[in-house]
């Protein structure tokens, strides 16, 4: 059995959130639900969840804008259910500061194994306790703060994480399996492209040309490239 941990549901299709509702109980979760986007930071106040599960399309406030509102105050995990398999729900979702998403319909097993993924890399972001510097950029996993240039970075706990794992092996080339085992805790499977979109996100907030990048490499057939040495500007 799980641990009991609460979960938050926000969905509006009423037939879709009763299943989940019934399927997560059943795995040993507490689980609230609202129906609309501009209700949900006030459950989160009266309920405490250990993770949210956020629709996309919500009435009141889309579930792009509720999230951004969870992150500017809180860091428990985020899962998004999209019913669009296509990358603008997969760049946004993850810019506004998601951990994961799942694209309808919704699998049982597979959202149970997200949800148990997203819960269990939760400490580990909590207890960084240290600081990496390469030249401009500081990185205080402590704090979850980033300042480049003597400017702090606004990043996504997801965003944070990847950086600070890239940054943790500068100078090495760290494939996508190995990516997937740190911050998700399951292997790659060949499709999921979250941490590219991620890399090119990190490439625009550090100015790093997409074209000809210095800081962010793509290694063809192998993996991501943290350049050292790209940062003492």
């Amino acid at each position: 059995m799980n641990e009991q941990h609460r979960i938050l549901l926000v969905e509006d299709d009423l037939t879709l959130a009763d299943w989940v509702i019934e399927y997560l109980q059943e795995q040993n979760f507490l689980v609230e639900h609202v129906a609309r986007g501009d209700l949900v930071i006030e459950k989160l106040t009266s309920f405490d969840p250990a993770l949210v599960l956020l629709d996309v399309m919500l009435p009141g406030l889309n579930g792009i804008e509720v999230c951004r509102l969870i992150r500017q105050d809180a860091n428990l995990p985020i899962i998004m259910l999209t019913a669009r398999a296509d990358e603008f729900d997969e760049v946004i979702g993850l810019e506004a500061g998601a951990n994961d998403y799942v694209i309808k319909p919704v699998r049982p097993r597979a959202l149970l194994a997200r949800i148990n993924s997203a819960l269990k890399n939760q400490p580990a972001t909590e207890q960084k306790s240290n600081e990496i510097k390469l030249g401009s950029l500081l990185i205080n996993g402590e704090a979850n703060r980033v300042t480049y240039q003597g400017k702090e970075i606004e990043l996504s706990t997801s965003l944070f994480a990847f950086l600070w794992f890239l940054a943790s092996h500068p100078g090495e080339v760290v494939d996508r399996d190995t990516v997937f085992k740190a911050l998700k805790n399951r292997e790659y499977d060949g499709q999921d492209r979250r941490f590219d979109v991620m890399l090119s996100t990190l490439r625009k907030i550090f100015n790093d040309d997409p074209q000809s990048p210095k800081k962010f490499k793509t290694v063809w057939g192998k993996g991501y490239l943290f350049v050292a040495d790209a940062w003492n500007e």
